[in-house]
């Protein structure tokens, strides 16, 4: 099981960034609706990875999951989910409506990122609706490359790529 404290660090803009845990999935899934009502998701999602968090995160093999805390209130989320030997995707970063553009989207990509690299993947991988300028703004500056533009359910969306590999991204974190 997960212990509260396991992996729990302060960061320079205030938010605490620890491991999620199974006491979390009721306020991560009101962060996930919150998306939903905002009209940041597909239809076909249904957040059923957050309802099985410890079996999607913490019982597959180089996956995980964080939360942003301020004052004991989580404000932000992120995973990483292993998708081949070589690659992991970003998911879920989401932020509270009153603590966005105050770093803390970038504390939790910070996290995501230095795992990937702990877990030696070579490649990093996402997606984000279009409309969402500040997110496209924060994965261009993590170094990560735009890839192509696609459109589902009548929502664009732009996939992005970071390469471990290179030295690029040494200098990023």
């Amino acid at each position: 099981m997960l212990d509260d404290a396991h992996n729990f660090e302060e960061t320079p803009r205030g938010a605490a960034i620890r491991s999620a845990s199974e006491n979390d999935v009721p306020v991560l899934l009101e962060l996930f609706e919150r998306s939903r009502i905002e009209g940041q998701l597909r239809e076909n999602d249904t957040g059923a990875d957050l309802d099985h968090l410890v079996a999607g995160y913490f019982e597959c093999k180089d996956s995980g999951f964080w939360v942003a805390e301020i004052d004991a209130i989580i404000v932000g989320m992120i995973g990483v989910q292993r998708v081949s030997d070589d690659s992991a995707e970003i998911r879920r970063l989401r932020v509270r409506d009153g603590f966005r553009r105050k770093g803390i989207g970038s504390s939790l990509m910070e996290q995501a990122i230095s795992f990937c690299k702990e877990k030696q993947f070579l490649k990093v991988i996402l997606d984000v609706r279009i409309e969402r300028g500040p997110a496209l703004s924060m994965f261009d500056n993590f170094g990560f490359l735009q890839g192509r533009e696609r459109e589902i359910d009548g929502r664009k969306l732009r996939d992005f790529y970071l390469d471990l590999y290179s030295d690029t991204t040494d200098t990023q974190l």
